[in-house]
């Protein structure tokens, strides 16, 4: 690679685990943060939108990222999603992640109120320029209705902290395009994506379904930075199972967290309203699907 990962290269977009009556289990967190790394990670994403985000409060969000850090401890790095569609409230959240600890920021493109690309340059400007920690500028027009152009890019780029970019837009040629013409460190945010993207030049990957397949997604990246494309081929496709349980049944947060509890991992697999747990036939297809990618 001729990027330097900054936030290492087997990323999770954690879960916030809950207890039944929909209150944070730090306790829960830190047990699957080192289950990650238990299965090759090397980072972890917290209150990013599998961390369901959109519900917890600012004053939660800090706490998840203190038990974060002191779960991680020295093995890595612990990655806050800062993001929201109001330019102060996240500068906000950036300062209270950087004073929790912090080891970089997800700054996803603001929704709904769809800024056009100079607001998306000032606003992400504006939020790097709010901390010393480097950050992550993520890509998902499907949840934000807004993409990242290349011209977007290119300027955001030159920005000394912005160094990396979780792609979930699905575009090759254009994340192939920025890669050639700048220095950002490339993450998959897209699990049905991710060997696309590693062959494209991606560092690694912040996955969703690597909440339960880290070893496999790990082995992947070792095969295609060690020149095996038709090993990296098998385990994609053994993946399959798995990817749809979890990413295409329901919502990734949901699945994951049933996935966990399924696997003792966490105690509960409540989330909050307006998520629902899984019903009884999401979680039959996913109890096959752990057995067949070769889980459980």
């Amino acid at each position: 690679m001729s990027v330097t990962p900054p936030f290492g290269t087997c990323l999770t977009a954690v879960v916030t685990p809950m207890r039944a009556d929909g209150s944070l289990d730090l306790a829960g967190l830190q047990k699957v943060i080192g289950h990650l790394f238990d299965s090759g990670h090397d980072g972890v994403v917290v209150n990013g939108t599998t961390g369901e985000s959109a519900t917890t409060t600012d004053e939660e969000k800090v706490e998840i990222v203190r038990a974060a850090v002191e779960a991680v401890g020295e093995r890595g790095s612990v990655v806050a999603g800062v993001g929201t569609n109001d330019t102060a409230h996240t500068t906000y959240a950036a300062r209270a992640a950087a004073d929790a600890g912090a080891h970089g920021l997800l700054v996803v493109t603001p929704y709904y109120n769809k800024p056009t690309q100079p607001g998306l340059v000032a606003h992400f400007t504006a939020v790097a320029d709010a901390t010393d920690l480097p950050v992550m500028l993520y890509d998902i027009p499907g949840r934000t209705g807004t993409a990242i152009a290349l011209e977007t890019f290119l300027r955001l780029a030159e920005h000394p902290q912005i160094v990396a970019v979780k792609d979930a837009k699905g575009d090759f040629w254009g994340a192939t395009q920025v890669m050639a013409a700048t220095d950002l460190a490339w993450y998959s945010g897209d699990d049905v994506l991710t060997l696309g993207h590693l062959a494209h030049g991606a560092v690694g990957f912040v996955g969703v379904t690597t909440h339960v397949a880290g070893a496999q997604y790990a082995a992947m990246l070792a095969a295609v930075r060690s020149g095996d494309p038709p090993r990296a081929v098998a385990i994609h496709r053994r993946t399959v199972p798995i990817v749809n349980a979890i990413m295409n049944t329901s919502q990734g947060a949901i699945m994951a967290k049933a996935a966990l509890a399924e696997l003792g991992v966490i105690d509960s697999a409540a989330v909050r309203l307006p998520l629902v747990e899984s019903p009884p036939e999401h979680l039959a297809l996913l109890r096959v699907a752990l057995t067949s990618s070769g889980i459980s």
